[in-house]
Order: structure tokens, then sequence, then C-alpha cells
């Protein structure tokens, strides 16, 4: 056996802290050490691990070197001694074969690739369609390993659900990163190394959501966080300056995304399927009816339209003239 080594941040998770780390007990691998980074934690989280760590030698407290969850992830990291690495949510519970398969899945398709698994939300509130939605979609993606062919709608890697080889994880720079959202990064910078995503179709891993889950309270997973993020990596991995580009979407994140573009002196074209925009001038730049694409040569398009049936109306106009997504258009919503 080799060893996995489960990176969890913590902080204030006192009432959730022992179900996690117990699912972590009771998984059927047991080749596994944890390092637990308390990030300044003011509620008895510390006290709780640490009373865990003195029955089980395999967990191990650290104290986080900085502030926030990119440097516990780094502490965490700098600490560690497995082949394998994985990251953990404190406030969630891991399926009890978790470990195993995705350690296995490593075994038969070697480096160069992620291992996933199917995530569960819940909440003793009741999830809420956005999350359940979010769930759906990204479970299907899992099921096919496809995670990458939508990764400019949201992050396609489940943050506590991923696992790589310890290489490979040093190829995209670990946590060197400070941009966030941290997770959303890493799946850019696993799919900008290439790393293959291995299908899945087992439920690992049960996601917990309540009101005041950092996820949801930190300035750093705000929209505009998202935004940024998907720019600078379309502009990095997939935009071809030879071609011409297409902004589709006069909405809010339309009108965002066009801000950046202009501050960042990009030219493209503004176009948009709503009759009560088209011909209006925004930013100096007139809004043009969606078919006017046709009279560009090859263009890479960027679709901000979050309507579910304007989308699939969009992904027909574009697939019926033969374009391809990630590499003609990619939807960032």
């Amino acid at each position: 056996m080799r060893t996995i080594s489960i990176l969890i941040p913590f902080k204030d998770t006192e009432e959730f802290l022992p179900e996690c780390i117990q699912s972590i007990l009771d998984q059927t691998y047991k080749d596994w050490e944890i390092l637990a980074v308390n990030d300044h934690s003011t509620d008895k989280s510390l006290k709780i691990i640490h009373s865990y760590a003195k029955r089980d030698t395999r967990i191990k407290v650290l104290e986080n070197e900085g502030k926030g969850i990119i440097e516990a992830l780094r502490t965490a990291y700098s600490h560690s001694k497995g082949t394998f690495i994985t990251r953990m949510d404190s406030d969630d519970l891991m399926s009890k074969n978790k470990l195993e398969t995705m350690v296995n899945a490593l075994g038969i398709h070697g480096e160069g690739h992620v291992a996933l698994g199917k995530v569960n939300y819940f909440s003793k509130e009741g999830v809420g369609g956005g999350y359940k939605g979010y769930e759906k979609w990204l479970n299907r993606l899992t099921e096919q390993g496809t995670n990458y062919s939508e990764i400019y709608k949201e992050c396609v890697i489940p943050s506590p659900c991923w696992m790589v080889y310890r290489n490979d994880l040093d190829k995209v720079r670990s946590f060197l990163s400070n941009r966030y959202p941290e997770d959303y990064d890493l799946a850019f910078r696993f799919y900008e190394q290439g790393l293959k995503c291995i299908p899945c179709n087992e439920v690992l891993h049960h996601w917990r959501d309540y009101t005041y889950r950092t996820s949801r309270t930190s300035e750093h997973y705000a929209q505009n966080y998202f935004l940024d993020i998907k720019l600078y990596y379309f502009l990095k991995l997939n935009h071809n300056n030879k071609r011409p580009l297409v902004l589709w979407g006069a909405g809010n994140k339309g009108k965002e995304l066009a801000k950046n573009l202009i501050a960042q002196n990009l030219d493209f074209t503004w176009a948009c399927n709503n009759g009560n925009k088209i011909g209006l001038d925004i930013y100096d730049i007139k809004m043009v009816h969606y078919s006017e694409i046709n009279n560009l040569q090859h263009p890479q398009i960027i679709i901000t339209v979050a309507n579910k049936e304007a989308q699939a109306f969009i992904k027909e106009f574009l697939l019926a003239k033969g374009n391809n997504p990630v590499d003609d258009y990619f939807f960032f919503c």
C-alpha cells in the first residue's frame, strides 16, 4: 500500500469536525495521513482534532503558517509525505470506500490523471435548487470524465473530491498560486497541464451545505472572482488572437466581461439575441444581432447568457455551424 496525504484546513468547524474525522477513520483504505491545519480557530476545533491525534498517530495537527485557506493548504502540503494527495473539507463526509476507489483508479491509469468521484449535497435545512443543479451537472461530467468540456461554466473539479499523484501536483505548482477561488484555479491548472479526468459512477463525497459555510460568506467566492479567473485562463489557454472574438450576452456578466476586455484593449464583437438591446451602444460598442457572427471568419465566442432555454438555442445554433466547445465557443455561465 502507498500512503495518501489528506490535507484538511479547518477553522471554527467544531460542530462538524468529529463526523468528518470519523468518516476518514472508517475508510476501507488504511494507509493515509491527515495533515490538519488550524487556520486561527476561535472555537473548540483545535481541541477536538488534538484529541483524535492523541489516539491515532496518522493524524498530524499543524498551525497555519499564514492566514486563509491557500496558505493553510501550503502548510499542510509542505508537511505531507504521501505518494497520493487529496484535499478534504473539515465539515464534509467521505463515503467509506472513497480513498480506496480513488487510489485504485490512479493505480490503473497512472500519473497524468486526476481521480474524481460523484458528490452529494446534504443539509439539515434542505438543499436549494441551485446546489442540486450544480451537483447534477458536475456528476454528469464526472460519470463521463468530460469535466474540462465545460470548465468555463463553473468549477468542474469538486474541491474536496479529487486525488492525484504528488508528482502531478508538483507539475501544476501545487498551492503556490494566490488566485481565488483556489479550487477553480487548481482545476484550470490541471486542465492546463493536460491531466486526464478518470470517469467515476460512484458517490464518494458528501458535501455539507449551511448558511455560514466559507464558500457562502467569503468575498473570495463572489461572482467577480469567478469571472476574473475564467477570463484570465481563457486569454492564457484558449484565446487565439488571430481569430475574431465575440461576446454573446448583455446581462450583468456580459457587461462585466466587456469592461475587462475593453480595459485590456481587446477588440471584440458584442452580440445578443435580446431584441430590446440590439442596436444599443453600451460602453461605446454597438450591440449587434447574433446573426452577424455568420460574417466573421472562424470566430471564438464567449457566451454569458444564463437562461437555460437560450443556452440550448445558442448551443444548437453553433453546433449546426460546426463549432466545437472549448475551442470555438465557451459558456461562461
